[in-house]
């Protein structure tokens, strides 16, 4: 049925009145208190103690489980400050964060995002990987995929392959090979009512019992795929942002009968985090290790709710061999000279010459660790450094926001609260007196995008559909 109203659900208020006994009363008034905003920081370009320093916002620490994430307590609008179109924070939901966390993503792994869009998770992970090793991250609708790679692109990370791709050519491209598998299952989105309840607009929440039993043989069916792209040793981590048991332990408890090589793991316990309830599932599927889940309720935790569980391929096969190098369209000698060219004169920065991709004039820069991909579909590999054009090289917006100010040979430079960086956000051109070339615009220090420097102008070079339609310092007021 659909809800329109700002009430949540009569038959799903009934059911978790069921479920939670003498904490419904709790969870039900929840629902009158506002949402949380949490933001976590982007530690690929700055560090959480810096960022305080810098932040405009009025913050609180999200708690020990996650040292990047927090709570912004002024009511400010970070979404429409600068510094987030810079990438200097993931605007997440503070239960979501936990997620990221329990997977752990390590430098130097091989990690699988499996449902990555829009990207928050995604983000984590990257972070976590600090530029070493690769992360793939798919969604199997193409839209969600590209506005992951737009997330991506911002950022800054450049050791990613994003993939739009059915879960079972993962594995049949693959085989067992991920150290870490995260599946972010979609789901009846129960953890997402009350932000519709909060919404500027009537949100519509649709919910029934039929749509949960769906979910829940769909998610039964992603993480059975997913189970084959994990290598001995290595963890699966199955999340969703639902309260339903038929989505949560009864998933965890059917795929761990189906797979005994996986075993729950208990994870790290923080303020907050509840354990999964055994009580909830059939008896023929009981088991007093879904207690090593966890839960987080919005009556208990600075959050809107999700469920993860843990998992650990336990058997000690021996993992799937795979290739760190492959065939692919290396640039010619005429593209290899426009684009050194260009890195002469405006960058500062060493890129490997062997791991220089062209595709459709589009140079591309792989990652260290890069796989096969056959025919699957890519949205994007590696870091998208710019097009090359007959006799010229047009620098990308993605190459600009890996940008460090060392890597640039000029940058320009601009406070965040400007009258040139409110200019340049919409799409205008800016005195700039200096020699005459492409250069970073940064706010900050942090680079926000392209300009190129002509006859004492910064030609804005700013992509069109990321511009603002008026100064954003009108919209944080």
């Amino acid at each position: 049925m659909s809800i329109t109203q700002k009430t949540p659900p009569p038959d799903f208020l009934a059911k978790m009145a069921r479920l939670l006994g003498d904490e419904f009363a709790q969870f039900k008034q929840s629902y009158s208190e506002p949402p949380a905003v949490g933001l976590r920081v982007n530690t690929l370009k700055l560090s959480v103690a810096d960022f305080n320093i810098l932040s405009p916002f009025a913050l609180k620490a999200v708690g020990a489980h996650e040292p990047a994430g927090f709570l912004v307590t002024d009511g400010s609008k970070p979404g429409s400050h600068p510094y987030h179109a810079a990438g200097l924070y993931y605007l997440q939901e503070p239960s979501a964060m936990v997620v990221g966390g329990l997977v752990a993503a390590q430098p130097g792994e091989l990690v699988l995002d499996f449902a990555a869009a829009p990207g928050g998770k995604t983000t984590h992970l990257a972070a976590q990987m600090q530029g070493s090793g690769l992360l793939l991250a798919n969604d199997i609708h193409t839209g969600r995929a590209r506005l992951l790679a737009e997330n991506m692109t911002r950022w800054g990370a450049d050791n990613t392959l994003i993939t739009s791709a059915e879960p079972a050519q993962l594995a049949t491209q693959f085989g067992p090979i991920f150290d870490r598998v995260l599946v972010d299952a979609p789901c009846s989105g129960e953890g997402m009512l009350r932000k519709l309840l909060f919404a500027d607009k009537h949100g519509s929440f649709e919910w029934s019992e039929a749509m949960v039993l769906a979910c829940s043989r769909r998610q039964t069916a992603v993480l059975h795929t997913a189970a084959e792209l994990v290598k001995p040793g290595g963890r699966l981590v199955y999340a969703t942002c639902t309260f339903s048991p038929e989505e949560d332990e009864a998933v965890t408890a059917q795929f761990l009968r189906d797979f005994p090589q996986f075993a729950l793991i208990d994870p790290p316990r923080f303020a907050g985090f509840s354990a999964g309830r055994p009580s909830w599932v059939d008896d023929a599927l009981a088991d007093e290790t879904l207690q090593k889940s966890v839960r987080l309720w919005p009556h208990q935790f600075p959050g809107e709710g999700h469920f993860i569980a843990v998992m650990q391929r336990m058997d000690d096969g021996k993992p799937q061999a795979f290739g760190k190098s492959f065939e692919f369209h290396r640039p010619g000698k005429k593209e290899l000279a426009v684009w050194w060219a260009f890195a002469q004169e405006f960058l500062r920065m060493e890129v490997a010459e062997e791991r220089l991709l062209l595709v459709n004039g589009r140079l591309y820069l792989l990652p260290e660790m890069a796989l096969e991909t056959g025919r699957l579909h890519l949205i994007r590999y590696g870091l998208l450094l710019g097009e090359i054009r007959k006799g010229y090289f047009r620098p990308d917006h993605a190459l600009a926001l890996a940008l460090t100010p060392e890597d640039a040979a000029d940058m320009v430079n601009f406070a965040a609260d400007s009258d040139e960086i409110a200019a340049y956000w919409q799409g205008l051109d800016v005195p700039n007196a200096g020699p005459d070339g492409w250069l970073p615009v940064a706010v900050d220090g942090f680079v926000l995008g392209w300009g190129k420097r002509v006859n004492g102008r910064l030609k804005n070079h700013y992509p069109r559909g990321l511009r603002k339609t008026r100064d954003w310092r009108l919209e944080t007021e």
